[in-house]
């Protein structure tokens, strides 16, 4: 939410559960996440005693009766909570005079902000995105639902209140502000897709114009024309028909035959709303069908799957001929390979996973390569000259690619039009590492001189000339491969702590926090582990926690193998070169 800059308010869920706190969670807000939360309501009660909320800025307490929660009472505050209502309330006050100017004002002059001001500032603020209210209740029992209902109402933004943009795909997309109103060009985001007995349902946001039933509208990456034959809006999983959505709206769709993250406009404009930030794969597994009958039905449901999910990844290995599924994780991959045979009766045999290593290099190293070539006719020449040196990590994400070519060339002994050629050797080069054939990051290419041949230099000759001098002068810059490292969030019982860290131990993990609650029963420990050392780790984590324990992974960063491995994948690797030679 951060990234896309997403205004948010908080709900703290589940107050009549043994153990609740919401207090810990707001900490664990402004601690873990780094937001600026504080409580606009406090819990009438907690566990089994659960039985409303006080509002903060009312001064209100709404209890909630009936079997559903239904029945919402309003009253004064209980007698008991009047000091933590005055306390909660300073703290919230304190908190929003840290953001916003007029009640910072107010709070140094030691005046008390009325009602309005108050809504007013946290709406102002939470828009913004410097300021996250915090509501809480049970949604089961519907405690507190109906409160957070006007929360969004009264503090998150209107449609156009947030400004959107999309990308001017005419002008090497220079973003475009998006207007939000109803009356300009269409343009809306397909961002989900769902099969259902009457064929793909896609929900659509619209940031501007108008879905008007029997209309067509045009899908801005492939072209293509699609007449609207039903639009409906969804509540829960009960579909409510409608013949138009404005802008704002979230509605869905069938017969709308696109790819997860599609923008549609109706025709006038060339505008493409960004799409969501995908991570790259952090591990593959070798997919195949049981039988050669089943091929059409495998090949439906990962066209399917790919469609709706763009984090899940496919292709066809060049050398080896397999179909390899990549994704975000061991489960990820499991849930499709189960709905491969729940959906489709599609038996998959899996390989064992294979984790995405990198290769880069450690030191600068020169490169001095000529490529000389003499056939019957004309031949090839190209010589470059240059050097390789490493690239930190800030560089890499300031610049945006894994790589980075730099023509520090003076005169014309390369001829200026020869320059793409050269970096697209580069590129060439960095798809396959010396070492074990994976791809290369973190280095920066730059040339600096070279020659040619007023006849027999040609972009071929250069492309292959640089590329051969990338790939022999790694070998020279002390290369190192690079694996997956994962931050593992784990929540188990205090009293398996010893057994789960040694285990995390023998999975070379490292413990980043270890943080035990407040009545000692149970931890949350943050390690980071390389994700080879991952495979199997939920069947280990319950038979250790007696099925209490779980655990979260998401990939963090790449770092160098310790050196016995890099020995051990740099040995396989050369014998799968030997059998494929063989």
């Amino acid at each position: 939410m951060k990234r896309y800059n997403v205004p948010r308010l908080a709900f703290i869920n589940k107050l009549d559960r043994q153990g609740s706190n919401p207090w810990k969670v707001i900490n664990d807000l402004r601690n873990q996440l780094k937001l600026n939360a504080c409580a606009v309501q406090l819990p009438i009660g907690l566990e089994d005693k659960h039985t409303g909320v006080v509002d903060l800025i009312l001064n209100k307490s709404y209890t909630f009766d009936g079997e559903k929660g239904e029945k919402v009472k309003e009253g004064d505050v209980p007698e008991d909570m009047k000091g933590l209502v005055e306390e909660k309330r300073l703290e919230l006050i304190e908190k929003l005079a840290d953001v916003d100017d007029e009640i910072g004002e107010l709070f140094l002059m030691e005046e008390e902000p009325s009602e309005e001001q108050l809504k007013e500032a946290i709406r102002r603020q939470t828009v913004a995105c410097k300021f996250v209210p915090v509501f809480m209740g049970s949604a089961f029992k519907n405690k507190g639902v109906q409160p957070l209902l006007d929360g969004v109402i009264d503090y998150l933004p209107e449609p156009i209140e947030k400004e959107n943009y999309a990308l001017d795909r005419t002008k090497d997309e220079e973003p475009v502000l998006v207007t939000g109103k109803k009356d300009d060009p269409l343009l809306a985001l397909a961002f989900k897709l769902e099969e259902t007995p009457f064929g793909q349902l896609t929900y659509m946001r619209i940031y501007q114009g108008l879905l008007k039933k029997g209309n067509y509208i045009h899908n801005v990456n492939d072209g293509k024309k699609i007449k609207l034959a039903r639009i409906v809006r969804m509540h829960s999983n009960e579909m409510e028909e409608i013949d138009e959505a404005s802008a704002g709206d979230v509605v869905a769709m069938f017969g709308i035959d696109c790819r997860s993250m599609d923008t549609f406009s109706d025709g006038n404009m060339n505008l493409a709303m960004s799409s969501m930030f995908v991570p790259e794969p952090v591990m593959s597994l070798a997919v195949k069908p049981a039988e050669t009958k089943m091929q059409n039905n495998f090949a439906k449901a990962l066209t399917k799957f790919t469609k709706e999910d763009p984090t899940l990844r496919v292709k066809v290995d060049s050398d080896t001929k397999e179909t390899v599924l990549s994704g975000m994780g061991e489960l990820h991959l499991e849930v499709y390979i189960e709905r491969m045979k729940r959906e489709y009766n599609v038996e998959c045999i899996t390989g064992q996973p294979n984790v995405n290593y990198k290769e880069t290099i450690s030191t600068k190293a020169p490169f001095d390569w000529l490529h000389k070539k003499q056939t019957g006719g004309a031949g090839q020449y190209a010589k470059v000259m240059g050097y390789i040196e490493p690239m930190t990590e800030e560089e890499i994400t300031e610049l945006g690619k894994p790589n980075e070519f730099k023509n520090r060339c003076i005169g014309t002994n390369i001829p200026p039009e020869y320059y793409p050629s050269c970096e697209k050797g580069m590129n060439d080069a960095m798809v396959e590492g010396a070492l074990v054939g994976c791809e290369v990051e973190g280095v920066r290419v730059v040339l600096e001189d070279g020659a040619s041949h007023a006849v027999d230099s040609s972009d071929m000759a250069f492309r292959i000339c640089m590329a051969n001098a990338i790939r022999d002068t790694m070998k020279k810059a002390q290369p190192n491969v690079l694996e997956p490292v994962m931050n593992v969030e784990i929540e188990i019982p205090a009293e398996f702590q010893g057994s789960v860290t040694a285990s995390l131990s023998r999975r070379m993990g490292m413990i980043q926090s270890s943080d035990m609650n407040e009545d000692g029963s149970g931890l949350k420990l943050v390690v980071q582990v390389p994700l080879a050392n991952m495979f199997g780790y939920s069947t280990e984590l319950r038979s250790l926690t007696q099925g209490k324990g779980e655990f979260t992974m998401e990939y963090s960063h790449h770092t160098p193998v310790p050196r016995n491995t890099q020995e051990e994948l740099m040995q396989k690797y050369k014998m799968e070169r030997e059998a494929e030679a063989a």
